[in-house]
């Protein structure tokens, strides 16, 4: 690791000077040394760099979880949304937070306290909680005491120990924090801090929101796991939309690049990872979470892309009308689709006709039978022997493949939203057009997912979700359920405010304009939610917190705490119903469990980075006994087991 921060200390700030907007907070002309970088030139890059490795760990743990998949099965992520996982996922969010951002915590900090800054260090051991306890949550076990010393071999702290000195870093920080003013002639707190804008009662109530996050964490520890805590912290986190913690991003031309990994610094993290190219998908699994009692959430049109369909074009290839056709989810629970060569990019025949020879030769005779009934609807069929041509008129979307059974892959929608670093055509128009000259939309993007969609860090709807689990734990319905529907509610109302700021943007995207006020309040007294306190489960909960989290990691770390859909974690029943392996699912080796029951049969964790095994390989082999083994994914973390024992009986 020494090799590594001597690298980033340099590299960093070289970097400060050419970064535009947000990020231009740097005025020295005389070069700033890892020495005299001041704090309100590290604080933004700290928040920056942390905020693309949160971005990322919520794409591939959301992979993990199920809501999303590749189109690919043997990438990195495709090999993660089979269950099949390989090392290379487990580089770029260790990289972004050791190499880009926690090496420059303890100096912020240093510095901040030498000159009273005591916001700025309140904000770094705030940060420095939030990386640890996400390092906890994905890895397990990680140096964390001696991350950044001379030690060029640090030691490893394992789970038990990451979680107590996170929760150090937050009382440290909310004791920072909680200073009626910094010292006179200090850095104002305000001059760099692009999460807050120096709101120091908003850092105070991100630190008291992540207090009760983590405290939640313990729910299977019964000797640990303190509802009236949890409850504590929530009376002292946010208490509604206005104190969210929440990045903006931006879509802009000529935008600096990230030196980790090459992608834009202004634009949203969760874009970068998730809809920059076009190889992600959403799940049926998540589509369906939007379905409930028959009703239909106001927000899928927003969480969900769309594409043209049913085009009708002019002679010169101008688009006369069409319909927008929503994302269906990939079955990936139920369905070995991705193993057929599935999930192909549908394409727009923009200039003339496309014509598709289908070879059905060893194609049981019923099935071959309903394909032709299928595709003869809005297309011209011929049938000669063993082939079924299809024409596909200019306008009409098609899959250029010759297995009839990608023929309907145009159901699934590119999650890809264009920027300005990525062939857009205007900061404002972030459709993907993929045929450069015409207007055809292959996608609209998603609400979580655009180039300058907003990182939300922590939110006042979570808030309300814990709180409405915390009550439903107690016995107590009543506010179990208040706590549950004032969750739902401040999510379309936290919605509400970003999609009209894209309408007074000037976006002529439908699902970048604000939803129907009349929709959200018919739903919300709808069956779509619970109404009853008698009726409130603990599934409903989870499931209102998934769709209000959007693609947070901590899906996954509620996955984890209720056991899945193993449904014996406590007395609530099966918490994520119908919920499965992937049915591609073959890697027994790694995923090792033989029973719903036993934690193993379970995703738990991931593999250590490269740069642990390349650099401290030593320490790292004597961190867990499997590490660097197969059985590692499903070895359970630290909060995930019930007991010390337990844990520790997994690692020693």
């Amino acid at each position: 690791m020494k090799k590594i921060i001597l690298y980033i200390s340099l590299s960093l700030l070289l970097s400060v000077v050419s970064c535009n907007d947000y990020l231009n907070v740097n005025e020295d002309l005389d070069n700033p040394t890892s020495t005299s970088a001041t704090v309100n030139i590290r604080l933004p890059w700290i928040q920056n760099y942390f905020a693309y490795a949160w971005g990322t760990a919520g794409m591939r743990a959301n992979t993990i979880a199920g809501l999303l998949t590749q189109t690919a099965t043997t990438s990195g992520n495709g090999l993660l949304a089979a269950w099949n996982p390989a090392q290379s996922s487990c580089t770029t969010i260790y990289q972004n937070w050791y190499v880009g951002a926690a090496v420059n915590i303890d100096p912020m900090i240093t510095k901040a306290e030498e000159e009273g800054a005591y916001y700025y260090a309140g904000a770094g051991y705030c940060i420095k909680a939030m990386g640890t306890m996400m390092m906890l949550d994905l890895h397990g076990e990680l140096p964390v005491t001696e991350a950044f010393t001379p030690k060029y071999n640090p030691t490893y702290d394992d789970g038990k120990a990451m979680y107590d000195i996170a929760m150090g870093y937050l009382d440290k920080a909310i004791e920072n924090l909680s200073k009626p003013a910094q010292e006179s002639g200090s850095t104002a707190f305000a001059e760099s801090d692009i999460w807050n804008g120096g709101d120091v009662n908003k850092w105070l109530k991100l630190c008291y929101g992540l207090k009760a996050r983590y405290l939640l964490k313990l729910s299977k520890k019964a000797d640990l796991f303190d509802p009236t805590a949890v409850l504590a912290a929530l009376q002292n986190a946010p208490q509604s939309n206005n104190d969210n913690t929440v990045m903006k991003h931006y879509n802009v031309q000529g935008d600096e690049t990230n030196f980790t990994v090459v992608d834009p610094y202004q634009t949203n993290a969760f874009w970068n990872c998730v809809a920059y190219g076009a190889t992600q998908r959403t799940t049926r699994w998540y589509v369906d979470l939007f379905k409930a009692n028959g009703i239909t959430d106001p927000r899928l049109e927003k969480m969900l892309p769309a594409s043209m369909s049913n085009v009708v074009l002019n002679s010169s290839g101008g688009i006369l009308s069409y319909d927008w056709m929503r994302d269906v989810g990939v079955d990936m629970q139920n369905s070995n689709i991705r193993q057929q060569g599935a999930l192909i990019s549908a394409a727009f025949a923009a200039a003339a006709d496309v014509k598709i020879t289908y070879l059905m030769k060893d194609v049981e005779t019923p099935v071959r039978t309903q394909f032709i009934a299928d595709i003869s609807s809005g297309h011209t069929v011929v049938v000669t022997g063993d082939t079924v041509k299809v024409t596909y008129k200019k306008g009409q979307l098609y899959c250029q493949s010759t297995d009839y059974r990608r023929a309907g892959d145009t159901v699934y929608v590119n999650m890809r939203a264009n920027s300005m670093s990525t062939s857009g055509r205007g900061v404002n128009d972030m459709f993907y057009y993929p045929t450069a000259g015409y207007d055809y939309v292959a996608g609209t993007g998603v609400f979580y997912a655009r180039p300058n969609s907003d990182s939300d860090f922590l939110t006042y709807a979570e808030m309300c979700f814990i709180k409405a689990e915390v009550y439903l734990r107690q016995g107590n319905s009543q506010q179990a359920l208040a706590a549950y529907k004032d969750g739902v509610k401040a999510h379309f109302d936290r919605m509400q405010v970003k999609l009209r700021e894209w309408e007074a943007a000037g976006t002529k995207n439908p699902d970048e304009l604000p939803m129907n006020d009349a929709d959200i309040t018919a739903y919300l007294s709808s069956a779509g939610i619970c109404q009853n306190a008698g009726d409130l489960t603990m599934a409903e909960i989870i499931r209102q917190k998934i769709i209000a989290l959007g693609f947070d990691y901590e899906i996954w770390n509620d996955m984890r705490r209720f056991n899945y859909s193993a449904g014996n974690v406590g007395t609530f029943g099966v918490v994520y119903p119908g919920y499965k392996r992937p049915y591609e699912f073959t890697a027994t080796n790694k995923i090792v469990g033989t029973s719903p029951a036993d934690l193993t049969y379970w995703f738990r964790r991931f593999s250590q980075s490269t740069h642990e095994s390349n650099y401290n390989n030593t320490q790292l082999m004597a961190s867990n006994k499997l590490a660097m083994t197969d059985p590692i994914w499903s070895c359970p973390i630290w909060w995930d087991c019930a007991t010390d024992d337990e844990y520790y009986g997994y690692i020693k």
